[in-house]
């Protein structure tokens, strides 16, 4: 007969019931077809953009080195044609792709930080501090983010960095919403009142008890807000405003249109960016949904 051994120790047993409910929140996550498509997707995108460097080399995006003639169609040399100036578009794709992911996913990061930091401070805390926050993240909310972003980029220059801290800015707000809800919830249960009856402060309070009970919906959060980052960097990009020494999707959608490939009718120019886009937001999309109904049993069937 085998005996399993039964960790002793708080901190083994800590990790023993984080391991036990990754593997349920795994086993949840299988479950979800939608999800498991997005995620091979999505993974198959990221290898790519990874592997930019080892699959095209970066001489091919230099204007002065470009070997192909203006708007060439795909060809066996050119497998999606060439732009204006007779540079690859599938190398072009493949290096913007690059771009798009690390402002999607550093922009999220800096919004879920923050809107994690206020909702969860906001809804432990409350009074005036929560009041005040509550009432900003609002004014932000019903701001319209593309305009906004416009006007900070103008006022700020173009470049990689504003571009982040512009997308942020504008996008931190939803977070601190659900976040300030999940923890007023978590603040009414009985733990948090032995807690506070024990004497734990309120910096205890928050990352012992509060902050590891919103955790699983900020990832559920953090997913959907990616693919609005990426298009809202895109869009920039596609007016002008994106840094010009970088090559993205949305540069290339600029540059496509700024050269009339509408008008000349070269499709293979449009179209891979555009649906490189459309393939990264499917796919974040239906990771994200797949996760809010792991985190939420109430969805769990609606994704299967």
């Amino acid at each position: 007969m085998t005996v399993t051994a039964v960790p002793t120790s708080p901190r083994a047993l800590r990790r023993a019931r984080t391991r036990q409910s990754l593997a349920r929140s795994w086993a949840a996550y299988r479950s979800q077809r939608a999800g498991m498509v997005g995620l091979v997707l999505l993974s198959a995108i990221v290898v790519l953009a990874v592997a930019a460097p080892l699959l095209v080399d970066q001489s091919q995006l230099s204007v002065t080195q470009a070997t192909g003639g203006r708007m060439e169609p795909p060809s066996a040399e050119f497998p999606l044609g060439t732009d204006e100036v007779g540079r690859s578009i599938l190398a072009l794709t493949l290096w913007g792709s690059r771009l798009s992911l690390i402002i999607g996913l550093t922009a999220t990061l800096a919004a879920i930080l923050v809107g994690t930091a206020v909702g969860v401070t906001a809804g432990h805390v409350g009074g005036w501090y929560g009041w005040v926050a509550l009432r900003v993240s609002d004014w932000f909310m019903v701001l319209p983010s593309l305009v906004v972003a416009i006007a900070l980029l103008a006022v700020l220059g173009r470049s990689m960095g504003t571009t982040i801290l512009v997308i942020a800015l504008v996008s931190w707000s939803g977070t601190t919403r659900l976040v300030r809800a999940q923890t007023l919830t978590v603040q009414a249960r009985p733990y948090l009142e032995r807690a506070r009856a024990l004497g734990a402060g309120h910096w205890h309070q928050m990352t012992r008890h509060v902050l590891p009970n919103v955790l699983p919906l900020v990832l559920a959060s953090a997913t959907l807000l990616v693919p609005s980052a990426i298009l809202m960097e895109s869009s920039l990009a596609w007016l002008g405003l994106g840094d010009p020494n970088v090559v993205s999707w949305g540069s290339i959608l600029n540059r496509a249109s700024d050269n009339g490939a509408v008008s000349a009718h070269a499709w293979w120019y449009l179209l891979p960016p555009g649906l490189a886009i459309l393939l990264v937001v499917l796919a974040f999309m239906m990771c994200g949904r797949a996760l809010e109904a792991v985190f939420n049993p109430r969805l769990r069937g609606e994704g299967a």
